[in-house]
């Protein structure tokens, strides 16, 4: 049991990010903020997959203008990106924003930085302060520090400014692209302060790297309790973020939500597809949302024995296999046949699966 770091709670729309809220699972559109119909045919896959809070780049006045039709129509909460340009921030506030992820130390002159926080003071809107490691102010790069101290000034100095304004519904992230600076980033800051941390490796690659450098890091971070809501950032479709996060928490015990899928490695005993079989069904029922456990097993002779504690499985054998419930064989099935049949035998158990 993972004892979690005492936060504070905030809300972004109808979700609540710290205390004793679940770990939220965010990602970022990666589609022009002004095409108002592709962002949200997008905002629409992340939230079928289970996202439940996504962010948008606000890269000029257009986009800032488009947020009003994307969340009039948007089934999740949605955060703008800003970056510099105060008057964005005031018109997504505007445009009915749920919440910013903005440096208010960046934004220019202070009445810049007043107007924005008094407007999203009087909105309820959260502000995240986001620091990346590879883009640190010149007055912190030029510490002689490690990294993930730099970034923690940054980080304090951006909270000053905001708490001087008596802000307080913040939330806080420190990114790098190197895991252990991360770790550490995020150690040192949950112990100076209790605000809600978005935990997340910045640039971490493709599907591949990507979810290996996330891995390590956010799971580091989360069996140590910190963390209250996770984006992992790949070079892929959004999508595949969702499921990788999902899948980080399921791990951990930290989350519950969609099935658990576990397929051994193979081995000379193997006498069927295995490796093409595992990956077709956890395409298959990627998207069901049921607290159950699907094994793919390489053969019927160690298979349903080894995955007993799966609520149902397929064993290979030659050219057909079986599928197991709780460790018993329960059908002999060709092996084209395979996945639908398990398909059906799940379906009759769980009429709710769609």
């Amino acid at each position: 049991m993972i004892n979690r770091r005492k936060s504070k709670q905030i809300q972004i729309g109808n979700i609540k990010i710290g205390g004793d809220a679940p770990i939220s699972v965010q990602s970022m559109c990666n589609t022009d903020t002004r095409d108002v119909g592709k962002t949200l045919e997008q905002i629409m896959e992340l939230a079928s997959a289970g996202c439940e809070i996504a962010r948008l780049a606000v890269l000029n006045k257009d986009a800032a203008s488009a947020i009003k039709d994307i969340v009039a129509k948007s089934p999740i909460p949605l955060v703008a990106d800003i970056h510099f340009d105060y008057r964005l921030a005031l018109t997504c506030i505007e445009n009915g924003i749920h919440a910013l992820r903005i440096n208010p130390g960046n934004i220019g002159k202070k009445e810049h930085t007043i107007k924005v926080v008094e407007m999203a003071k009087s909105h309820g809107i959260p502000i995240r302060i986001g620091i990346n490691g590879g883009s640190l102010e010149k007055e912190f790069a030029e510490k002689d520090l490690p990294l993930h101290e730099k970034m923690v000034l940054s980080a304090l100095r951006h909270l000053e400014i905001l708490e001087d304004l008596n802000f307080y519904d913040t939330k806080i992230s420190l990114k790098s692209s190197d895991v252990l600076t991360t770790v550490e980033a995020y150690k040192l800051i949950a112990q100076k302060v209790d605000y809600p941390l978005h935990l997340g490796i910045t640039e971490a690659g493709t599907l591949k790297s990507g979810l290996i450098k996330s891995s390590v890091g956010l799971g580091i971070l989360l069996n140590q309790g910190i963390g209250d809501t996770i984006r992992v950032s790949l070079t892929e479709n959004p999508v595949e973020e969702v499921h990788a996060g999902y899948g980080i928490l399921k791990s951990l015990g930290l989350r519950k939500k969609g099935i658990n899928f576990i397929s051994c490695p193979t081995c000379g005993r193997t006498q069927i597809d295995l490796i093409g079989l595992a990956k077709q069904v956890e395409e298959k029922f990627k998207n069901i949302d049921l607290p159950i456990t699907i094994a793919v097993m390489g053969c019927p002779v160690n298979g349903p024995g080894e995955a007993k504690h799966a609520d149902f499985g397929i064993a290979g054998a030659i050219n057909e296999g079986y599928i197991f419930r709780k460790g018993e064989i329960i059908a002999r099935v060709p092996e084209a046949d395979l996945i639908n049949s398990l398909e059906k035998i799940i379906m009759e158990s769980y009429s709710s699966v769609k």
